[in-house]
């Protein structure tokens, strides 16, 4: 008989493939998929330690899940993910209903932990195993493939920021193999995939070897790109990794797509020293040139951690003037929050959250104003749309445009996966419409 799961995931593009993956594996013992929470036999929480008040939205979470199942057999509840790595034994210490604690570099074995639970017999697994981990999938196909699908390529950081819980929660750096990465991605080719988007969390940082050769991100993106994949995009790049080769790559692969999300966090060097982020301003601003230079259509997206300790007035007039001189596409700003066991913790200059909540507003109205002027410059240009869900409205099929613009056109005859030039008409900041202004026009697949 088969049983039936259910994973919530939050937080980042990692926790989707993660999730995803877990699926690919319960299946081999007997569990489906399914589309609501009521009546299960599993539910998993893969969880997120970045965002604030992280560990308290599991607990809110599970709180949820005991209510709903107050008068109907309780699921195994397991509780995954970088909250799971960072508070492991503590998290079954403090809430007797999670059954199975389980991290991200050892969820490949929650086969075993769920064939062989035992009802109160609590399951704590946090090894870092990232080996084991991609052996294991490797043997698994990628089912989940989608218009635009992600591609983890590597894992883990050896950066650390003094504001990032990362290198604590999922290990060191770790590459996966180019046979294994290149496998992956022609099967999610074979399966419909049109974007494949390569993920790490610090992705940029990829090595390998292939045909007795030493291989960087540039050189796996060249070969994933001669496989006829339709759009090629990387997330989460660092600075500090971005060079000559892959910046030269911008300019060489059509199938690359011209926006890099390239988070800096602080436009002031003193701040950038305190996190430890290991560049300057002026090489984060020489490297957005050569972009340009290589791709003069090339547009940007960042972070930015507003009221870090010790950024002063001039710290943060330095931040505005740095997002007023590059000029993102779109961009995440938030307000510093402090994660245990992390440098930045119990720094001093700590700033106060009226100061942070009135930086944060003036660096938000900024760059909501920058994505709307960029949004509009599009109105009467044509851009490339790959189709990859319904709209809200009946007519309506949506896409993004080479610059992760939303974009959507009525009463048109599309289909999920179909790619189209459209005219814009209107755009506002978080959405565009396009038109087709030939009526015999066909979609460019």
């Amino acid at each position: 008989m088969q049983k039936k799961i259910f994973i919530k995931t939050f937080g980042c593009q990692m926790n989707e493939y993660d999730s995803n993956r877990i699926y690919d594996s319960v299946k081999r013992i007997g569990f489906i998929k399914s589309q609501d929470q009521d009546n299960l036999d599993c539910f998993v929480l893969n969880t997120c330690h970045i965002r604030d008040k992280a560990k308290e939205k599991v607990y809110h979470e599970i709180g949820r899940v005991k209510k709903l199942y107050k008068e109907k057999n309780k699921p195994i509840v397991v509780v995954a993910g970088c909250v799971a790595q960072a508070e492991n034994q503590e998290m079954l210490n403090r809430e007797p209903y999670i059954d199975i604690v389980i991290g991200p570099q050892s969820y490949h074995k929650i086969n075993d932990k769920l064939k062989n639970f035992i009802k109160d017999n609590k399951i704590e697994e946090t090894e870092f195993d990232t080996i084991s981990k991609f052996n294991y999938f490797d043997n698994i196909e990628n089912k989940n493939s989608k218009v635009s699908s992600y591609l983890t390529i590597q894992e883990g950081c050896d950066k650390f920021c003094s504001f990032c819980v990362v290198p604590y929660t999922r290990g060191a750096e770790y590459s996966r193999s180019v046979n294994e990465v290149i496998m992956e991605a022609k099967v999610l080719i074979k399966n419909g995939t049109k974007e494949i988007c390569l993920l790490g969390q610090n992705v940029n940082a990829y090595h390998g070897e292939y045909h007795k050769k030493n291989w960087n991100l540039a050189n796996l993106i060249k070969e994933i790109a001669s496989l006829g994949v339709k759009r090629i995009r990387y997330m989460t790049s660092h600075p500090v990794d971005m060079d000559d080769d892959l910046i030269k790559t911008h300019g060489e692969v059509c199938a690359l797509m011209p926006y890099l999300h390239l988070p800096v966090q602080s436009g002031d060097n003193g701040v950038l020293k305190t996190m430890n982020r290991k560049y300057n301003i002026e090489q984060y601003i020489n490297i957005i040139n050569r972009l340009r230079e290589v791709r003069s259509d090339m547009a940007f997206s960042s972070d930015f951690i507003i009221g870090f300790p010790g950024e002063t007035e001039k710290a943060f007039k330095n931040t505005i003037n740095l997002i007023k001189e590059v000029k993102y596409s779109q961009a995440y700003s938030f307000k510093y929050s402090r994660r245990p066991g992390t440098p930045g913790s119990i720094m001093k200059q700590q700033i106060s959250e009226v100061i942070k909540t009135e930086r944060l507003k003036i660096v938000q109205d900024i760059l909501n104003e920058q994505q709307k002027e960029f949004n509009k410059s599009f109105i009467g240009e044509y851009l490339e749309v790959l189709f990859e869900k319904f709209g809200r409205k009946d007519c309506q099929i949506v896409g993004k445009s080479p610059y992760l613009q939303s974009v959507y056109i009525d009463n048109a005859d599309f289909k999920i996966g179909d790619v189209a030039n459209l005219k814009i008409i209107t755009a506002s900041k978080n959405s565009m419409e396009g038109k087709l202004i030939k009526k015999d026009q066909k979609a460019l697949n």
